[in-house]
């Protein structure tokens, strides 16, 4: 029960930091600046536990989950500023969410209950609808741009959550998300243009914003490690999708983004398979 908790209220917290992404007018810095905070909190912890010795495998997924998290912010930041929230954030979470539970099974010997994967079906039919592509009629289908962007950013959040997941058996949490700062402020470092930013006037007009991505975002991840460490990874990802009803529905009627019966369609469904998972998943 703490772990659904956990993942839920992770969820909750990573819709809430993409609309704020969403919002920014310098979406790349944004990304950036929120993770400072957190990763000089951090840092003396992730210091300390990474001299210890380790195997020559945990240190290889810690460079690997800090190349993909590079990634995973330029693609992300990109998909935010040509794509619809309430459009491209289910598109991003599904791909993730439909893969993540297979390969958990494939690879990692875990199992969902047939409602859980009844509520998996749900979930996938939900982030097909909201995607606009199977309504050739309507006038906001995605463009290709923003489909594969939207891609590349779900298959960076499948590789980066499988490959913590495994490394959670040589690293804690807080190790791990420290390495996903990093990597996440590095991948987005080329592409800032720090001698143009005005930081007084960005700090005055933007502060209270920026200080509540600080937090949102890093501890929607932390919450997720440490539900991980607790809870079979094919029980909890899914879970972590309420997040994606809120961004849609933050989407449509806090952005003022165009309103499809569509989109609330599939936000109801995804929540439908949710709760399936969530009450009969295992």
């Amino acid at each position: 029960m703490i772990s659904v908790i956990m993942v839920l209220a992770s969820g909750t917290a990573h819709a809430i930091w993409n609309m704020l992404a969403k919002k920014s007018e310098n979406k790349q810095f944004f990304l950036w600046i929120i993770y400072i905070p957190a990763t000089l909190l951090l840092l003396p912890s992730f210091l300390e536990e990474i001299i210890k010795p380790a195997t020559p495998q945990g240190y290889l997924l810690l460079l690997l989950s800090l190349i993909i998290q590079g990634c995973y912010a330029f693609f992300l930041s990109q998909s935010l500023t040509y794509g619809d929230m309430s459009q491209v954030y289910p598109m991003m979470r599904g791909i993730a969410t439909l893969l993540v539970p297979l390969i958990g099974v494939l690879f990692l010997n875990e199992s969902l209950s047939p409602w859980g994967w009844m509520g998996l079906i749900c979930i996938v039919l939900g982030f097909c609808i909201t995607s606009g592509m199977n309504f050739s009629r309507s006038k906001n289908v995605i463009p290709l741009r923003v489909i594969l962007l939207t891609i590349a950013v779900g298959m960076c959040t499948m590789s980066y959550v499988l490959v913590d997941k495994i490394n959670l058996q040589h690293f804690s949490p807080v190790v791990l998300l420290e390495v996903s700062n990093i990597g996440f402020m590095l991948g987005l470092m080329p592409f800032i243009r720090f001698k143009q930013v005005r930081w007084k006037k960005e700090w005055k007009e933007n502060g209270v914003v920026l200080m509540m991505g600080s937090i949102l975002s890093p501890g929607s991840y932390l919450l997720f490690l440490f539900a991980m460490s607790l809870t079979p990874l094919t029980y909890v990802a899914p879970l972590r999708e309420i997040g994606t009803v809120i961004g849609t529905l933050a989407g449509i009627y806090l952005l003022k983004e165009t309103k499809e019966l569509s989109r609330l369609v599939s936000a109801g469904m995804i929540f439908a398979g949710i709760l399936l998972i969530g009450i009969w998943g295992l």
